[in-house]
């Protein structure tokens, strides 16, 4: 993207500058109780502090052997840490100076592990296979020691109330203890590879375990039972976490990327890539909004997931999605796939609804009724059938076509729908009673496009016998237009119903007077034109081609206005937002496409589908973007985070970096000159990604 002279006032990154930490890879870290601040310990025997906010260092605590582990006190002024010489030491976070240092009386002349319980008062030590021993803190004498039943135990957790302790070891067996009566509560065996680690929920009701097999799973405390199987990874899991409400899940991976889970459905909702090696921790900050990483590759990130909600809906897809339609109210999602079915989804909750099944061949569309409540699909069977969204039946099947079906539309009123096909025909069919009322038969070849006028009682037909068709179907009139060279792909009314404007094979548009019949050609694409739309006021209209270009023309004065290049591939679809101050398009190079009208600049570009883009739906109020793709995903794109908010001409860039799949930050390919409004986080983030950028800021 080229952001030269941009404002970027009030614009948010979805990735904050990394923090570079040390030539060595950082072990773990952990928040501060106000979350305000955080630590980082590192193979290079230093503890390093935080700012949470601006990632700004503000400690350094080197007095160390190797740290095994290192935390805040639960007054956040203090911090506690155990070496591998056996040692304990405290710490004032605000002048970093050492106030406490006792040795472990443990066996042994180092430690290969430590747990520091959530209250600080003890630490717990695995001595050998069988023996876990706890020791205080304040003084480094043993307290108790427990003897754990499995063989070869790897390593231990405290419960949040520290009155609890959770082993697991190498043959799969996870167990929890009462620290005070040195009871077993609760024994699971884990049916994976070896444990790699385990955590417990906030409020203890449930585990989840983590190996080299890449799968989370967890487990419901009181019964025992697996609850849920999370996979996703590619790698070996090193670290998952709970969220502080219990809700999702986080994990980390040897395959570089963080995963966001929920743990309700067991769905994948994010994956965040950035890091260039081995992720080894992971933590939600306090309020679940952002989350913090760091890996081997020196660096701890952090990263916002609550600026751009990505839904991907259809992990239960079999099949490749042909159509997605967003209902009028904005609540469901309706797909239509190559399996022969339709599928509805909610959107709030991201489950699928209902399935509703009928047709015999691959579904080619779907449409909702203007009060959301039926849906009508088409699809090769040859049919056209009506479905009612609460119960799901199937209301009403039309059967009269001999071709496949191009295009069903309804009539403003949702009295009518208007189909038609490769058999050359145009129908119009009565909803209420699912029977035929009118055959449109002039067309010599293939019908491309059928549409209502707002009264019902025109129809504008395009087709492949190159002509244009006006049918007055009160009248029983046909009014054919003839002016373009090559097969017509589609012909749109303006606004005002005086007006429409085709497009063709033979790389024009037209603009026909509705009285007259007449044309004018306007020039200028280079390969075929797939399809053209009229700005809201008449006054413009933008078309796209296989040329990878967005074209926009003045309407009265019959001149291009502006080029829209950046597609590396065949523009399918394009259509104006927001007034028409912007324009959205999608194209063959699998990516979406935001344009600002005034400057023809390129603002935002969404390219998480690695599949060819089947379909894009925008909501009523230009705040959701629907796209469904070959990939067999459905993707919801909320810039806003589906809030109402005035659109200026940077808000649609709310997030840069797109939190989701992805293969690196879109910053890759921008330019970044005398562009102003950027923070110093944002311009720190910029210069980190420099090899790849042009930049100068204001």
């Amino acid at each position: 993207a080229n952001f030269t002279n941009a404002s970027m006032k009030g614009v948010h990154f979805g990735e904050y500058a990394h923090v570079k930490t040390t030539p060595e890879e950082v072990m773990g870290f952990q928040f501060s109780p106000d979350g305000k601040k955080f630590l980082s310990y590192s193979n290079d025997k230093t503890i390093q502090i935080w700012d949470a906010l601006s990632g700004t260092q503000l400690q350094v605590l080197k007095e160390h052997s190797s740290v095994i582990t290192a935390q805040f006190l639960q007054n956040g002024s203090e911090i506690l840490s155990c070496l591998h010489d056996k040692t304990i030491k405290k710490w004032k976070v605000s002048s970093g100076q050492k106030v406490l240092s006792k040795i472990i009386q443990a066996p042994g002349d180092t430690l290969n592990d430590a747990q520091i319980s959530p209250d600080s008062s003890m630490i717990a030590l695995r001595v050998d296979d069988k023996t876990i021993q706890l020791y205080k803190t304040s003084s480094g004498e043993l307290i108790r020691s427990l003897q754990i039943d499995s063989n070869l135990t790897v390593k231990v957790i405290f419960s949040p109330d520290s009155s609890k302790i959770v082993s697991y070891s190498k043959d799969k067996i996870i167990q929890i203890w009462d620290i005070f009566t040195c009871q077993t509560i609760q024994t699971l065996e884990v049916p994976s590879d070896t444990i790699i680690g385990v955590q417990v929920s906030p409020d203890f009701s449930k585990i989840l375990s983590y190996s080299g097999d890449q799968i989370i799973q967890i487990w419901d405390i009181s019964s025992g039972k697996q609850i849920k199987k999370l996979e996703g990874h590619s790698d070996r899991v090193n670290i998952a976490r709970f969220s502080s409400n219990g809700l999702k899940i986080v994990s980390g991976s040897d395959d570089h990327t963080i995963r966001i889970w929920d743990i309700s459905s067991g769905k994948q909702l994010q994956v965040l890539e950035g890091h260039s090696s081995y992720v080894t921790d992971v933590g939600f900050f306090e309020n679940d909004n952002k989350v913090v990483s760091c890996s081997t590759d020196g660096t701890i990130r952090i990263w916002d997931t609550a600026l751009e909600r990505k839904i991907q809906l259809t992990e239960e897809h079999l099949d490749i999605v042909t159509g997605v339609q967003l209902s009028p109210d904005g609540s469901k999602i309706a797909s239509s796939l190559a399996d022969k079915t339709i599928r509805l989804w909610d959107v709030q909750s991201r489950k699928q609804i209902k399935i509703f099944r009928g047709h015999s061949e691959s579904v080619q569309g779907i449409l909702f009724s203007s009060n959301g409540s039926k849906i009508v699909s088409y699809s090769y069977d040859k049919t056209i059938r009506i479905w009612d969204v609460l119960s799901g039946k199937q209301i009403k099947i039309l059967i009269g076509h001999l071709g496949d079906i191009r295009k069903v539309e309804f009539s403003s009123d949702n009295s009518k729908l208007v189909s038609c096909s490769m058999d050359n025909t145009i129908r119009i069919w009565d909803i209420l009673s699912g029977e035929q009322i009118k055959l449109l038969n002039k067309h010599s070849l293939w019908v491309i496009g059928a549409k209502f006028s707002q009264d019902g009682k025109k129809i504008l037909s395009c087709s492949w016998d190159c002509t244009i068709r006006l049918w007055d179907i009160s009248e029983d009139k046909c009014y054919e237009w003839k002016g373009h060279e090559n097969l017509i792909n589609d012909a749109q009314f303006s606004h005002d119903e005086l007006k429409v404007v085709s497009c063709s094979y033979d790389n024009t548009i037209r603009l026909w007077d509705v009285l007259t019949g007449k044309s004018c050609k306007f020039e200028g694409h280079s390969k075929c034109v797939w399809g053209a739309q009229f700005s809201s006021n008449d006054s413009k209209i933008i078309s796209w081609s296989a040329d990878k270009t967005i074209r926009i023309w003045d309407v009265f004065n019959k001149k291009q206005l502006q080029i829209l290049q950046g597609h590396l591939d065949s523009v399918l679809k394009a259509q104006f937002l927001h007034n028409d101050t912007k324009i959205i398009s999608y194209s063959n190079d699998k990516t979406i496409r935001i344009w600002d009208v005034s400057s023809g600049k390129q603002i935002q570009l969404l390219r998480e589908h690695s599949g060819d883009i089947e379909g894009m739906h925008i909501s009523s109020d230009n705040s959701k973007i629907l796209s469904c793709s070959t990939d067999k995903t459905i993707r919801l794109w909320s810039v806003n985070n589906s809030k109402k908010t005035d659109v200026d001409q940077t808000s649609w860039i709310k997030c840069i970096w797109r939190v989701g799949v992805q293969s690196g930050l879109s910053m890759k390919e921008s330019v970044w000159k005398d562009t102003n409004g950027l923070t110093d986080q944002q311009k720190l983030l910029i210069n980190q990604h420099s090899e790849f950028n042009f930049f100068s800021f204001i």
